[in-house]
């Protein structure tokens, strides 16, 4: 299934979302592996890189002050103060790709895709939401990176997350052991847009 538009077409800007701890990086990651043919924007953020990360893996690195210039000089597409830390989407990356004929995967936290859908109102806005809140509650407790109230802090928000959704497109359900569901039917809102688009 490719994510190239025939010639002539608008490329799609699709904005994937949800709560913390829902599994959009491991859905981005399995798109990537698979050989999906989008442009997968990369955040930049201020948050200190976690083990096993590296530069522009999952995200740019940026010291406060430079993302600071960044927003001052207009360079994200959006931005937003996250549980500390700044995180938006280069605005370069994305204006780039979208002119090179090629369709564009964000990621961003809820806030930011409201942010993406004013700006950009025929962007396609996806929620990925897990099956339970039990269920994001198990993953993100099990990550084991953060105190106990940063955690209770990330609960509150992800259930305030959790009622957003109406807000989006399209919703999919990321379960346990079903990450290729997620990234098929993602794949699959994205063809039938652009499948709906070309008809009208």
């Amino acid at each position: 299934m490719s994510a190239t538009p025939p010639t002539g077409e608008r490329p799609l800007l699709v904005v994937l979302s949800g709560p913390s701890g829902v599994g959009k990086d491991a859905v981005l990651e399995r798109m990537r592996r698979l050989g999906s043919p989008y442009h997968f924007a990369v955040t930049a953020t201020t948050r200190p890189m976690r083990e096993g990360e590296r530069e522009g893996e999952p995200y740019h690195f940026v010291p406060r002050p430079e993302f600071e210039r960044m927003i001052a000089n207009g360079e994200l597409l959006e931005w937003a103060e996250v549980y500390g830390n700044l995180y938006g989407v280069p605005r370069v990356q994305v204006e780039r790709a979208l002119s090179e004929g090629r369709d564009v995967l964000v990621k961003v936290d809820v806030q930011g895709a409201k942010t993406i859908r004013g700006l950009v109102p025929d962007a396609l806005l996806v929620f990925l939401a897990p099956p339970s809140m039990d269920e994001l509650t198990r993953r993100l407790t099990s990550r084991g990176t953060e105190a106990e109230e940063a955690m209770k802090r990330r609960l509150r928000e992800a259930e305030a997350e959790m009622e957003a959704a109406e807000l989006f497109d399209h919703v999919v359900v990321n379960s346990r052991g079903r990450l290729n569901d997620a990234v098929r039917q993602i794949e699959a809102l994205t063809a039938d847009e652009r499948n709906r688009r070309a008809s009208t």
